[in-house]
This record gives structure tokens, C-alpha cells and sequence, in this order.
């Protein structure tokens, strides 16, 4: 599954590609010396201080920043952000589970056994769910939970509104197994990608579009999770959420006694950090590590991670509905330029990025950008929109009385995500588009979006799992809730669903996925890739197994049980 990230850091690739950054931060070692040097390290994979349980500390407490708690919180629509699933992972079922490197496994506090076979051409997914397993409001999970999640999922057609139909619309039915605590999911052919699929189950009471489009909005619902924690205080407007252990809950012990997260825009989380006010602070800059080189009792991590960060122009504004004009915009874009900015400081480099399907690092990828023959090209995009009838009056191109102009959102106080806009307003300048660029509070980033009120913005797409391809849809599809661009159509949806949805192996799928993405973008120039970067972290010293949720952090793809975050014994202790 695929989910807007929130904005704008310097976001990674995950997998084994290497990472060349300045060694620098507060009082940790960083997975060597104790002793900051001004060489470039070589990072790799995961590092997120991973702690069997019987080395941590029962008890104690822990306040994480995020970014907003968003309007939407049911994970499963398409409003969702990345920040939704953070907080949902902290009080719902948790019942998959996967390492850093992309190994999915049931989590055995709800699912006893989880078997996937293929019987007569069609895929057959068997999850037999814990005895044990219920809700907070003490109903049992069953089965009817896989067939709601199922349900609202599969289509838009029944007034769902879901952030993916990617997988779930391949399945042929949802019925009891052998009794209630069953679910067998049929498929209607053979479906390679089902690690991915009912990681975020259903409530049976989000039973109708109504609820499951409205009942979530400014409303967490705690009746309705289940697991290790419950919410314990929730102030939407103060921007606070807190999570205490739950007693309804049946399997290992939670290890923390409070969980925190707290609305902090980036430059806030920094200055929170180095007083003591929260336990983690993420996706740092050069600057910040700098600011944050004297904090004692810190641990700087750094990781990749599996995201994209890019640009999206809105083509339902009359001014870039011209397929040749938004080509000739992302052209003047130097996406070295703005790498250069963002990462200043950090002596880090990675390959450019060209596909939204897969990264780099992984098996099977393709530059699809380039394949669609996009390069970065001032005179050819200058040329473009002249052809197109765009004529410079002053230093802005009119046609019929038009302005090519637009404007673009940024949140937070992120001096670096400012500079990154200004790069981006006098790239645009030299072909004659006028960039206007509107601060926000970070905390506006999901109301923005979704209500399209941007021309042009930059954003980040993160994944939970390495089965990029099967989410083709979500990224490319015209009823996308991340592509919001306005380019896509139905004879893509169809390109998709009979090109490389119903191939039946992953290796065919990834192949004629990476062929038709690179048609797509010359189909429609809606969307450009910008980067992935480095992930890089501080948490406070003997803090374990960080960032045990999808979409976001220093395990890569990983997702850990969230009742196993806690404290080095060690640490504890001193």
C-alpha cells in the first residue's frame, strides 16, 4: 500500500543501496566511533536501534512530534496521509508484519496461521485469526472484518471513497472459513501480490460508505481498534494524542506506560528536541545536525527510506491543461540543482530518479522518465511554449489574456523546504512562469491537498511494502488519491488493468509495469519525480526499536509491534 508522506525532507530509498553522508550529530556513535569525523561514512539499510524485548525496561514514557493529526483519520481512505498511519498503528490491529528488507509475516497476536495457494487458476488466501483477538469494544474479530475491509476497498463504484482498489479489486469473494475467527479470500485468477493486502482491517461497524468516508473525520473512534494500546487523551485542536496500555489487550505487555505525539511543525520538533521536550526528531539537514551536535545523551540514526519526493501541477487550471505546456515546465526544472539544496552539507548522492513504481535499488527498475524522453532542457522548454502560443510580455508568458502563472504551498518553517521553493521560483523564471509561493503551517498540509488549493506542489509519495507495481493504480489511475493532478484517464486505467494487473506473476508485472509507466508520463506530464535522500533521526540514547510504523522511518519497509518500543534497560537505569 502506497500513502501520501507529508512534504518534503530529504526522504530515502530502502534495500541495500549505500549511502555516503558527513558523519556528524549529538552524543551517539552512530553505529561506530563515539568520536564525530568530518569523512564521509557509508550507510546502509535500516538503522533504527532493533532490541529483543528482554533487553528493554518496563515502563516509562515517550513524546514523538508529528507534523498535524490529520482531519481524515481512518488510514483506509484516500484523504489518509502518512501521518494518519502513524497514529492508527498505535491503537488498531497490527496483523502483519514485515522486516526492513520486505519479508511479510503474520503477526501472531492476531493471526495463528496465514497460507496463501492456488487452486484451480485462482489465488486463495487463508487468515485464521487468534481466539483471543477482540475489540475494545468486546466484540470479537472475525472474518466479517477481512469482508469489510474488502468491501470498501474494492471500488469507488459503491460510493467508497479508498485511498487504493489495488489488489482488493482482483478479489472474487470474502467468506468464512471453518467458522467466525476464518477468512478466506478468493481472487479471480492468480494474484502475486498478497503480502500486501488487509494490513489495515475494518471495524465491522465502518459498514457503509457514509461511515467509512465520514465517521473518521476529527473522530479517532478508539471503541473501534484493538491491540497493545488505547487512546487516553485526544485534543484535536491542541494537538495532542496520547496512548496508555490497553487491559482489554491479550498479548506480550506494552512496554511503555505513556505514548505522546505532539503537533510540531519541523523547525519546532528541532528546537524541541534540544530542550528535552520530545524523545525523536526526524528528517534532519545538515543544519539541524549542526544545531543538535551539543545535545547530550542523543543517537544520531541514519537510514533510507522507501519514498519519492516530487512535483505535481494541477492540470484543471486553464494555464497548464496543455499537455506540451506542463512537459515544457518540469524541462525547466534542474532536479540536480534542487538536490544540491536540500542536501547541502551531507555529501550525498544516489541515482536519478525515473520511476514512481520502483526504486532504483530494486530489481527489475527502469528510468521511465527518461524513457519518455524527459531531460532537463531550458531552450527546448523556452521553444515548447512558444510553439504553444505562450509570448513573454515582460518577463511573464501570456496567451489570450492569460498568465503563466502559478501557485504553490509550502508548510512549516523549514528554511530548507523555503529554499528548495525559491530554487524552484527562478528555475521556472527563466521560462516565463511566474511562481507565487504561499506559506502554511505544516499542520494545513492534508486540507491543502486534498481540496486541490494549489497550481503546483511539492510533495512525497511513501511506501509500506517493496510491491510497488501492484499500487501502479493508485499512482496513475483517474480515480488516484495521490496522482491529484488531473492527467490521468479512464483508457489508462484500462492500459493498467489489462497490460500489467492481470499478468499473473510478480516478474511479468514489474516488467510491463515499468513498459507502460514510461507511457503514461508522455502521456500526461502530471507528475515529476524529484528524489528519494537519506532518512536521518536523533532520539534520545537507549531509545528501541524506532519507528514501528508503515510509511515512515528509519526501518525502511519494516513494521514492528508497536508494544516493543520502549527503553534500553541500560538507559533506564542511569
Amino acid at each position: 500500500m502506497r500513502l501520501q508522506k507529508r512534504l518534503v525532507g530529504s526522504v530515502a530509498v530502502a534495500g541495500v543501496l549505500a549511502l555516503a553522508l558527513t558523519a556528524c550529530g549529538g552524543g551517539g556513535n552512530d553505529g561506530g566511533s563515539d568520536e564525530p569525523t568530518a569523512e564521509a561514512q557509508t550507510v546502509e539499510g535500516a538503522d533504527y536501534n532493533p532490541q529483543p524485548r528482554e533487553n528493554l525496561e518496563q515502563g516509562g514514557e515517550v513524546t514523538f512530534p508529528i507534523g498535524e493529526i490529520t482531519p481524515q483519520m481512518n488510514v483506509n481512505h484516500s484523504d489518509g496521509s502518512v501521518d494518519t498511519a502513524r497514529i492508527w498503528e498505535w491503537y488498531n490491529p497490527q496483523t502483519i508484519l514485515m522486516t526492513p528488507e520486505g519479508e511479510a509475516e503474520a503477526n501472531p497476536a492476531y493471526l495463528t496461521d496465514w497460507t496463501s495457494e492456488v487452486v484451480d487458476g485462482k489465488t486463495v488466501v487463508t487468515f485464521t485469526i487468534n481466539p483471543e483477538a477482540v475489540w475494545n469494544d468486546g466484540s470479537p474479530i472475525t472474518w466479517k472484518s477481512y469482508e469489510q475491509t474488502w468491501i470498501a476497498n474494492r471500488s469507488v463504484d459503491d460510493g467508497y471513497v479508498p485511498n487504493t482498489t489495488d489488489g482488493y479489486s482482483q478479489i472474487e469473494s470474502v467468506k468464512q472459513g471453518e467458522d467466525e475467527r476464518q477468512a478466506v479470500v478468493t481472487f479471480k485468477s492468480e494474484y502475486p501480490w498478497t503480502d500486501g493486502l488487509f494490513w489495515h482491517i475494518l471495524n465491522p461497524n465502518v459498514d457503509s460508505p457514509k461511515v467509512f468516508n465520514e465517521g473518521y473525520v476529527e473522530k479517532a473512534h478508539p471503541e473501534w481498534g484493538a491491540g497493545p494500546y488505547k487512546i487516553d487523551e485526544f485534543d484535536l485542536n491542541g494537538g495532542v494524542i496520547t496512548f496508555v496500555p490497553n487491559e482489554k489487550w491479550w498479548g506480550d505487555k506494552p512496554l511503555l506506560d505513556k505514548v505522546t505525539y505532539r503537533v510540531l511543525d519541523s523547525v519546532a520538533a528541532v528546537n524541541a528536541f534540544q530542550n528535552g521536550e520530545v524523545d525523536l526528531v526526524e528528517n534532519l539537514s545538515a543544519d539541524n545536525l549542526e544545531q543538535l551536535a551539543d545535545v547530550e545523551g542523543a543517537e544520531t540514526y541514519r537510514a533510507q527510506r522507501a519514498a519519492t519526493n516530487l512535483i505535481q501541477l494541477n492540470a484543471e487550471r486553464p494555464q497548464l491543461s496543455d499537455l506540451k505546456v506542463r512537459e515544457a515546465i518540469f524541462k525547466a526544472v534542474n532536479r540536480e540543482q534542487i538536490k544540491e539544496v536540500m542536501w547541502n552539507g551531507l555529501n550525498y548522492t544516489e541515482p536519478e530518479v525515473g520511476s514512481l513504481n520502483l526504486y532504483p535499488f530494486q530489481e527489475g527498475y527502469v528510468d521511465a522518465l527518461a524513457e519518455a524522453g524527459y531531460k532537463y532542457d531550458v531552450e527546448a522548454a523556452n521553444a515548447a511554449l512558444d510553439e504553444a502560443g505562450w509570448a513573454l510580455n515582460g518577463d511573464v508568458r501570456e496567451k489570450d489574456g492569460q498568465k503563466l502563472e502559478g501557485r504553490m504551498p509550502i508548510f512549516g518553517d523549514d528554511p530548507i523546504v523555503e529554499a528548495r521553493a525559491k530554487v524552484l521560483q527562478q528555475q521556472l523564471a527563466q521560462v516565463g512562469f511566474a511562481l507565487e509561493i504561499d506559506k502554511r503551517p505544516e499542520s494545513d498540509f492534508s486540507t491543502v491537498v486534498t481540496t486541490k488549493d494549489w497550481d503546483l506542489i511539492t510533495m512525497g509519495f511513501s511506501s509500506s511494502d517493496p510491491y510497488g507495481v501492484a499500487y501502479m493504480c493508485q499512482i496513475y489511475c483517474s480515480d488516484s488519491g495521490l496522482n491529484l493532478s488531473a492527467t490521468s484517464t479512464k483508457e489508462i486505467d484500462k492500459k493498467i488493468a489489462d497490460e500489467v494487473s492481470s499478468l499473473p506473476t510478480a516478474e511479468e508485472q514489474n516488467a510491463a509495469g515499468m513498459k507502460l509507466e514510461a507511457e503514461i508520463i508522455a502521456e500526461t506530464w502530471g507528475v515529476l519525480p524529484l528524489y528519494n535522500g537519506p532518512w536521518i533521526a536523533m532520539a534520545k540514547e537507549g531509545l528501541a526499536n524506532l519507528t514501528p510504523e508503515t510509511y515512515t522511518g528509519l526501518d525502511l519497509f519494516g513494521l514492528q509491534p508497536v508494544e516493543n518500543v520502549g527503553w534500553e534497560k541500560a538507559a533506564a537505569a542511569e
